[in-house]
């Protein structure tokens, strides 16, 4: 069923409450007003009533004859009014409430009429009149009290259905709520995961064919939607690898290149002048010669270290003292290009689970590369922190050389890039990203032209450091 039909069968169900509801208000309150007609039109006929008897009472005190032509004037009266309000007063009393009104004031007559055709004063016929006003009170004050508390059940029986109305609108309002909850909200939850799981790489296609409302037709949507993304993805892969296969031919060309262009004019040159050399001058082309090779395989070196890096050998290092090592085996170059040091380390910091070898060689390549970016008089700052919030030891290496240009750090960490206008191959970077990253940590570049750069490394402390910090 479609969320546009369930929406208008809930609002059907509201619209069936509130008519029962209204209906069974207005039901009450017609019946309170037919019976309301009633006690007024009884309170008229107890007055005429009342003057009936006091009419009575002058008869009997007075023997006065014209009493009882006044009472039959006023049970002629009260007829009248009967007649005139039988429809009204007949729903509310039924027929025997309004024939026994009827019959009261009829024995009522006779007993008034009879005492008149008789002359004398007679004990009987008196008893009998006052018998029969007494009859006929009793029957309105009866019938006008049980009308009473007709209308008092009614009204009570009102209060009851309003508050078991108002009752019933809250829990049906409160289970409509949960219904809506399940209908909708689950499944826009579901497809939120679903969502995420897209996010992070999973194509998986989403079960569609238990719905046929207007989240089928979404999933449906997605579903389209992550095969292109799945496809484009492979395509995007495919066009990388490419890339990044003609960038590393390219390079590995490039810095092959030198080298081997050397060799060979090394090699003409001394096959051209090879008559006109001392021995000693032989040995220094033979000493190029195998200065340009061994660059040769530097080169296959990084180039294989960065290709299939090793597993790290973890151990327990003291990150602190890793890096007095490794600023001590660059010292004598900080010296000669009178590039001066401040360390600033903090202390107290967990031991790290790190390859010591590998670790080395990644501070190692960043202090020579902060040492040949800056002129005479340079500053070379280390640093160290916690940051306990992320559970990561922050490593800071500052030079004070001349800045990378911005469009040039995104590719800071790509293969065979370099900065260097020449000399290096490119790749010293990379394989310390790639060292970083197989520790679980992270490396980022902040260059300003002008004011030098840093190269922020974060490593993760340790389950077991972490409990004891």
């Amino acid at each position: 069923m479609k969320i546009e039909r369930k929406i208008i069968l809930l609002n059907a169900i509201y619209l069936v409450l509130i008519v029962i509801i209204g209906g069974s208000a207005i039901q009450s309150l017609n019946s309170v007003s037919s019976k309301q007609r009633f006690l007024e039109i009884a309170d008229d006929l107890n007055t005429s009533f009342l003057e009936m008897r006091l009419s009575e009472k002058n008869y009997f005190l007075f023997n006065n004859i014209t009493a009882l032509y006044e009472i039959k004037t006023n049970i002629s009266k009260a007829n009248d009014v009967l007649d005139e309000v039988k429809d009204d007063i007949i729903p509310v009393i039924g027929e025997s409430g309004y024939n026994q009104l009827e019959k009261g004031l009829y024995d009522y007559n006779v007993a008034v009429t009879e005492a008149i055709d008789n002359d004398s004063w007679n004990q009987q016929i008196a008893d009998n009149i006052r018998a029969k006003g007494h009859d006929l009170e009793e029957t309105s004050s009866r019938i006008t009290k049980l009308e009473r508390e007709h209308i008092s059940n009614i009204i009570n029986r009102s209060k009851l259905l309003l508050f078991s109305s108002f009752f019933a609108v809250i829990v049906t309002a409160l289970i409509v709520s949960r219904v809506v909850s399940r209908m909708v909200l689950k499944p826009i939850k579901y497809i939120e995961l679903q969502a995420r799981s897209i996010a992070a790489g999973d194509y998986s296609k989403i079960e569609s064919s238990i719905r046929r409302d207007e989240f089928g037709v979404v999933i449906e949507a997605i579903n389209t939607m992550s095969e292109e993304l799945e496809q484009r993805e492979e395509e995007l892969i495919q066009s990388k690898k490419l890339a990044s296969m003609g960038v590393l031919v390219a390079g590995v060309a490039h810095e092959l290149n030198n080298p081997v262009n050397n060799i060979s004019m090394i090699a003409q040159t001394y096959e051209e002048m090879y008559d006109k050399l001392s021995p000693s001058q032989r040995r220094e082309f033979m000493e190029k010669v195998d200065q340009e090779s061994e660059r040769i395989k530097q080169i296959v070196d990084n180039l294989l270290d960065f290709a299939k890096p090793r597993e790290p050998r973890l151990s327990e290092v003291d990150i602190n003292e890793l890096l007095r090592k490794a600023l001590l085996l660059v010292q004598n170059s900080l010296n000669v290009a009178n590039i001066k040091s401040r360390v600033e380390l903090a202390e107290g910091l967990p031991r790290l689970l790190l390859d010591e070898n590998q670790m080395q060689q990644v501070l190692v390549n960043l202090f020579v590369n902060a040492a040949q970016a800056m002129r005479p008089e340079g500053r070379l700052t280390v640093r160290t922190s916690l940051d306990s919030e992320n559970g990561m030891v922050e490593i800071r290496i500052t030079d004070t050389g001349k800045g990378i240009p911005s469009e040039y750090i995104p590719h800071i960490f790509d293969p065979f890039f370099s900065t260097k206008e020449e000399g290096g191959t490119g790749l010293g970077l990379s394989v310390s990203y790639s060292i970083i990253k197989s520790h679980g940590g992270n490396i980022k570049v902040d260059s300003r032209m002008g004011l030098g750069t840093t190269f922020t490394i974060q490593l993760p402390v340790n389950d077991q450091e972490k409990g004891s910090a």
